[in-house]
């Protein structure tokens, strides 16, 4: 998107890429239908980003939904609004929108190099790019923007290894870790055998104050999940400051204490508890599971509701940020102008992932690695202009 944005006002621009084919990491978000953007209005889509996310939410605000609907919609990948308000191409897919974008960047003269990484900077300032066993080459254009990634799916590019590069510069870097991951839970192993793969439906996840609504797959290692993801950001607040975190799951989030209670409290007559479970409070196999796994069930009908309503279980952890579908922390936005410039490297520039923001799913994360893209290609312009004017 960067590079669009500078070749369309007439500028020569390379891409060095590290992987043998661009765009990798967005193919893979086309395997869930590339969920491109939110329809919601953007006063709520702002809030998405949390606290302390100015730069970021500025970047939306620049390059809104809307522009960037009519961006892939001029690409003919036609959009739509799903029924859950998120947008999509309707070929539910990135290849077509790839090829369509590459084909553009080649009109607009992009030189696009794959096979070359970027190592670090020369210490004239100029950027070292690695092109495996032909060896290394030095580069010093008159901007560049560095889009990096963050350190989740590093075989499709991103490992997170400029962190130690900006370290030995003395650039801020929030420490990468795991976002929009699964957690860890210590089940038992007659739970995990059972379990694993079930998903858990139409619930409600709670850490402290925060709750939300969505599903959840039971894992042998823990929860994943859209409703997990969202909470992701509370999660890894709790385990700031310790071992672990409790969550709480509620598993009839439309249906009062009250109402449960009174269904709960029905006579059961000769049913097992599991079927007049499934009766009485309309609960799948799998959420009876993990009512168990929580410890004895209570007898007491308005106990039981209680617990159907606020299962607790105890977080250890993050899973891998390896499998994670992004990465929260990076560069310090303390460390940049508000136009994405690395203060300590005029006319350096970085985007995406590399910064130290952090998105739930549902359309927020491309977004908003659009919108910064656009945001640094206009610092460039900037840049450029008031270098060379």
């Amino acid at each position: 998107m960067a590079a669009e944005t500078i070749a369309t006002a007439g500028h020569d621009v390379t891409v060095y890429e590290r992987m043998p084919s661009p765009a990798r990491k967005f193919l893979m978000a086309g395997r869930g239908g590339l969920n491109l953007t939110h329809s919601e209005p953007l006063d709520a889509f702002l809030n998405r980003y949390g606290e302390d996310a100015g730069v970021i939410c500025d970047a939306v605000s620049l390059f809104p939904p809307e522009r960037l609907i009519a961006w892939a919609n001029g690409l003919g990948a036609e959009t739509f609004v799903g029924s859950s308000g998120r947008v999509f191409p309707k070929a539910m897919k990135a290849s077509p929108l790839l090829r369509a974008w590459l084909r553009r960047l080649d009109a607009l003269g992009v030189t696009i190099k794959t096979r070359h990484t970027w190592t670090g900077f020369s210490s004239d300032g100029a950027l070292n790019l690695s092109n495996g066993a032909r060896g290394t080459t030095t580069i010093k254009p008159e901007a560049c923007i560095l889009a990096l990634g963050g350190a989740s799916w590093p075989r499709l590019g991103s490992d997170g290894a400029w962190v130690e590069s900006f370290k030995s510069e003395d650039i801020a870097v929030t420490p990468l870790q795991p976002a929009n991951s699964g957690v860890s839970i210590a089940w038992t192993d007659i739970f995990a055998e059972r379990f694993a793969g079930a998903p858990l439906k139409r619930i409600a996840i709670s850490v402290g104050e925060t709750k939300m609504r969505g599903e959840a797959l039971i894992t042998r290692g823990g929860l994943e999940g859209g409703a997990i993801y969202a909470i992701g950001r509370a999660i890894r607040g709790a385990l700031f400051d310790a071992a672990s975190a409790t969550i709480t799951i509620d598993l009839k989030p439309d249906t009062t204490l009250d109402e449960l209670t009174t269904r709960v409290a029905r006579t059961r007559g000769s049913q097992s508890l599991s079927n007049f479970l499934r009766k009485a409070a309309h609960l799948d196999t799998a959420a009876i599971g993990l009512l168990r796994e929580a410890g004895a069930l209570p007898s007491e009908p308005s106990a039981l509701a209680a617990r159907i309503k606020a299962i607790p279980l105890t977080v250890t952890g993050l899973a891998g940020i390896d499998r994670a579908i992004s990465t929260a922390g990076g560069v310090a936005l303390s460390a940049l102008t508000p136009d994405l410039m690395i203060k300590a490297k005029p006319g350096v520039f970085v985007a995406g992932e590399m910064l130290d923001w952090d998105a739930p799913t549902g359309g927020y994360l491309l977004q908003a690695s659009f919108g910064t893209g656009v945001v640094a290609a206009r610092g460039v312009l900037n840049w450029l202009d008031a270098t060379f004017s």
